[in-house]
């Protein structure tokens, strides 16, 4: 009777023992998902090396640790045109915060000198040329639509994406909780 009643007491252990080990993985299975699902919604944003209209190189490495709104578009774009003051207003703004526009024209240079320069532009302008259009895939436009602005926080995630025009009101919306 007492080795039955061991037994018995050693299988409620082993039950036990097997009801703990699967807690265990689904607790670790429920958290590896929210990470990746994290890692999803915001992944991290593309590397790129571009040069502007002086034909300085600039990377997305030289902005790390600052939020950014990566800005695509083109002077033939009359959406992206219209919303060209309302960057330079929120850069105005927020300068004083680590805060920075990148405006990526897909366009030639001469077109962009001629339409940026009186403008009075404060924030960097990048020639995306021929690698502007796979830049915008790579950062999730994959229709191509003009404008696209991506909103960048200060670790390098992606968190918004905008295939439209921006106002000034809704682009500080977006970044107001970054900074």
């Amino acid at each position: 009777m007492y080795s039955k009643a061991n037994n018995i007491l050693q299988r409620c252990r082993l039950i036990e023992v097997s009801h703990l080990l699967f807690a265990a993985l689904v607790f670790a299975i429920a958290v590896f998902s929210t990470a990746l699902q994290a890692a999803e919604e915001n992944p991290l944003a593309a590397d790129f090396s571009l040069k502007d209209a002086n034909g300085q190189v600039h990377s997305l490495a030289d902005y790390k640790g600052k939020p950014l709104i990566l800005h695509f578009w083109a002077t033939w774009c009359p959406p992206c045109r219209k919303e060209m003051p309302a960057f330079i207003e929120l850069q105005e703004k927020y300068k004083d915060k680590k805060f920075t526009i990148i405006g990526i024209a897909l366009d030639d240079k001469q077109s962009v000198i001629e339409f940026t320069d009186p403008m009075g532009m404060n924030y960097p302008i990048l020639l995306g040329d021929q690698e502007g259009m796979p830049l915008t895939t790579a950062y999730g436009n994959r229709l191509g639509v003009l404008p696209f602005t991506v909103i960048v926080d200060r670790h390098g995630n992606i968190v918004h994406r905008k295939r439209s025009e921006l106002t000034f009101e809704q682009a500080e919306a977006m970044i107001k909780p970054l900074l």
